[in-house]
């Protein structure tokens, strides 16, 4: 028996599942399994479709970025998999903070909530910045003249950032389902326009651009000792690229187009007979992403040498189209790119309110932003609070350089879920799944390895500025989360109000 007073005390599953029945933190389940694999294909399906193999071909793989997409798919599978089970069997918003509370513990379980803050968080501002990025390109490609900065006070603000997160909280706030019908659109029209781009690309693909298929590794002296993967830094190996080193490292900067799964998982909570419908949603939206992404991979690969993509300054597939003379393609794809970014955005805003939602019911972060509105049954107040912070990021700040945190955070809560997969079997063979991992534990080992390694592959700043995140997140958990958890001793905080209430009932 864990005592109450251990920073590993668990929230049992029982609980878990009780809490969805609290009347004021209780949301709507009204969602499919078309629903779920639209959610997934609409976060991984943006902007780095077109852009995220061609800057990996460019400076970390050649041709061999194919590979490294194959890898990061792979590992994705293997981790997604791990979240399915794990949502099947506990229904409740947090994805894969609620599940490590359940099997490791709250300590661990505050650990990789904060990560998912950081994903989310950052990954809904870098998105919603580069979607004003794409927005002014498109007014220049179709010759609108209207300024996408603001000049206010001495303060550079960009409007349209601000503006899209504005459109997608009010929606959320309205309803999930209304979000998801809205995201649909969105969602048929970007891989619409993905297909055709793959179909035209095709035309102009020549085998002579597949060899080198794997370049040889090549010293890189403009790359600081920082700017190499842990790994490399660790082993002592001089900073490099291409080679094999080059087609690893090319995985774990490609696995950024692989982030957002995690997200669905979030929406457990919301879902009609998620026991079958979660991991219906969860791995058929993964399948369809990965042939989406290999196929563009093939293309930009084929049109042109991965030489001449490295010397562009930000190689995507609109270069590739340029470099073979098709620059009517640019047009295409840049509508592509920002109805793609739209519905990116609001799928992270969708997953960043549950987390904090299911954290704050908990009792780790203040419980008063976890009421539901009675008449939308959504967390509307922190839907707009979240909204606003991540408005006010993306429209003032420069987020886009800590594109790489996005990744780690999404990596180091994959590896929770999978070891998470073993412990939950051993601890509550009773429970009831709608979706079981095969070979387990051997696959989900796998799957946790897996993901660490592509976290070793990551840059070394990205790791230091990571551990500066936890530190910060710790001191959080010792100074708030662990007296006013719900399973605190009665005596102070959430923990006496949810025991009082207990109580009463």
């Amino acid at each position: 028996m864990v005592s109450s007073r251990s920073i590993v005390r668990r929230k049992s599953v029982e609980d878990s599942l009780a809490s969805v029945e609290d009347p004021e933190r209780s949301l709507k389940r009204d969602l499919t399994a078309w629903d779920l694999a639209v959610l997934g294909v609409a976060v991984a399906v943006g902007a780095g479709i077109f852009s995220v193999g061609a800057t990996a071909a460019a400076n970390y793989a050649g041709p061999a970025v194919i590979i490294s997409f194959v890898i990061a798919s792979v590992v994705c599978a293997l981790a997604i998999m791990c979240y399915a089970e794990f949502a099947s069997t506990i229904p409740v918003a947090g994805s894969a903070y609620t599940f490590s509370y359940a099997t490791m513990g709250e300590f661990v379980a505050w650990i990789i909530g904060w990560d998912l803050i950081l994903e989310m968080l950052l990954a809904a501002a870098v998105i919603a910045k580069f979607w004003g990025v794409y927005l002014s390109d498109a007014f220049g490609l179709f010759g609108v003249e209207i300024p996408t900065t603001l000049h206010l006070g001495g303060v550079a603000v960009e409007w349209g950032p601000i503006a899209i997160v504005a459109v997608f909280t009010t929606l959320l706030v309205l309803g999930t389902k209304l979000s998801t019908r809205v995201n649909t659109v969105f969602t048929l029209i970007k891989v619409g326009i993905t297909l055709l781009v793959i179909v035209v690309g095709f035309f102009y693909v020549r085998a002579e651009n597949y060899s080198p298929f794997v370049p040889p590794s090549q010293p890189a002296p403009e790359e600081t000792t920082l700017e190499q993967p842990l790994i490399a830094f660790l082993l002592g190996f001089e900073p490099s690229t291409y080679g094999v080193i080059g087609v690893l490292s090319g995985a774990g900067l490609v696995f950024f187009a692989f982030i957002g799964f995690d997200v669905v998982a979030t929406t457990a909570e919301e879902t009609r007979n998620p026991q079958r419908t979660v991991p219906r949603g969860i791995l058929g939206g993964l399948a369809i992403v990965t042939v989406l992404y290999i196929l563009v991979t093939v293309v930009v690969t084929g049109m042109v040498s991965y030489r001449e993509l490295a010397q562009a300054e930000s190689p995507s597939l609109t270069t590739a189209f340029v470099l073979v003379g098709a620059d009517w393609a640019g047009r295409i794809i840049s509508i592509g790119i920002l109805v793609g970014l739209t519905s990116v955005i609001m799928v992270l805003l969708l997953g960043l309110t549950r987390i904090v939602f299911a954290m704050s019911r908990d009792g780790l972060l203040p419980r008063g932003v976890s009421r539901t509105s009675p008449r939308y049954r959504t967390p509307a107040r922190l839907q707009v609070g979240l909204g606003i912070v991540v408005a006010l990021i993306a429209g003032l700040s420069q987020v886009e350089l800590l594109e790489e945190m996005i990744n780690i955070g999404t990596l180091s809560a994959f590896v929770l879920v999978s070891f998470g997969i073993p412990i939950l079997r051993r601890s509550r063979p009773d429970l009831t799944r709608g979706f079981r991992v095969p070979w387990s534990p051997v696959l989900p080992i796998v799957a946790g390895v897996a993901c660490l390694w592509l976290m070793t592959n990551l840059t070394t700043l990205t790791w230091l500025r990571f551990l500066a995140w936890l530190a910060v997140g710790i001191a959080i958990y010792a100074g708030y989360s662990y007296r006013n958890s719900v399973l605190h001793p009665v005596g102070g905080g959430a923990g006496a109000d949810v025991a009082r209430s207990r109580d009463d009932h």
